[in-house]
């Protein structure tokens, strides 16, 4: 939905206007009651901080109507490398917006998935192209009240056989995986992690730290148990944790139902338990913030959500400052190769 006046209440300066910046997750969509492409992307990312390049992540939007139900999610990385095309002509100014392309594909099919994954990759450019890795999302829970992930997944997705079969080839195909789930699924993340240490596995969304449904009103239980499976996670090298969408309205802190959106120093003030507790165990080298926009947008605007990543980090030295605002991703991402 569109919140644009709500969010024009609350404008701030920029801080750091010149820190490089790779957003490294966000989405774009055409949906009936909301349309997010690229010239919304680029307003959003030329409001003032300087994003140097994004990473666009599947969101299950413009899949091929024709053809072989597997490959309709490839659908969605034709249309998104286009819009990548489009800014890398320059003609929209210097982002290089979708520089990586993150899909999705059914890894429950199997060894069989690898047809899909190849058509990605295709679709992307070929080897030398845009495509970078697959969400297949398995947030699930039983109560009515937490919606379960997009993707339909079932209860324990990540630990079943056949969709490790398919997730077993996404490194011979140099592809990541991003890991999205609840926060109670952490070890479940870790688990697959151990499994295949030669795959790059993403950590989105804090893990998705639940305020809603049955968690309502108990943040410093979930949070004593997120910090229990995080540290965990952290052990496996191949892990990277993006820092971000804990402006999602699933996280219960009910920004969304304000008069008012709130300011970067009060988010910052919120999320810095999460922030501080990510990087002490991940280290910057291995930490990326993002904005998962548009979805984190029913909370904050794109320049006061920057902003408050920017007030999180200011302890950090120059050299982690870059880390964590745009070489992790670069580096995860394989961007500039």
């Amino acid at each position: 939905m569109e919140r644009s006046e709500w969010l024009a209440q609350t404008v701030e300066e920029i801080i750091e206007p010149d820190l490089p910046i790779c957003d490294p997750h966000h989405h774009l969509w055409d949906f009936p009651t909301y349309r997010y492409l690229l010239d919304q992307l680029l307003a959003d990312t030329g409001s003032g901080h300087n994003v140097v390049s994004t990473v666009f992540v599947e969101c299950s939007a413009f899949y091929r109507e024709h053809g072989p139900d597997a490959l309709a999610p490839v659908g969605e990385t034709e249309f998104v490398n286009g819009q990548a095309a489009m800014a890398a002509s320059g003609i929209y100014g210097d982002t290089q917006a979708c520089a990586g392309i993150v899909g999705y594909a059914d890894l429950s099919l199997g060894a069989a998935v690898d047809d899909v994954l190849k058509a990605h990759i295709v679709a992307g450019g070929g080897e030398a192209g845009r495509f970078r890795g697959i969400r297949h999302a398995a947030g699930w829970h039983s109560s009515d009240a937490i919606k379960n992930s997009h993707t339909n997944p079932p209860e324990h997705l990540f630990m079943d056989v056949t969709f490790r079969a398919g997730f077993a080839r996404l490194a011979p195909n140099n592809l990541s995986f991003e890991g999205w789930n609840y926060f109670y699924q952490i070890p479940e993340l870790t688990d697959l992690a151990w499994a295949f240490p030669e795959t790059t596995i993403v950590f989105d969304h804090f893990g998705g730290p639940l305020g809603i449904g049955p968690y309502e009103g108990k943040q410093s239980e979930v949070f004593a148990e997120w910090k229990l499976n995080v540290a965990e996670l952290a052990k496996c090298q191949n892990v990277v944790a993006k820092l971000g969408g804990l402006g999602m309205a699933i996280c219960g802190f009910k920004f969304h139902k304000r008069e008012t959106p709130p300011g970067s120093e009060e988010l910052a003030e919120i999320w810095r338990p999460y922030v501080d507790f990510a990087i002490d165990q991940f280290g910057p080298e291995r930490c990326m913030f993002e904005s998962n926009f548009p979805v984190d947008k029913v909370s904050c605007s794109y320049p006061v959500l920057w902003n408050a990543f920017k007030r999180l980090a200011k302890g950090c030295s120059v050299d982690e400052k870059a880390a964590l605002f745009r070489d992790t991703a670069h580096r995860a991402y394989r961007l500039g190769e």
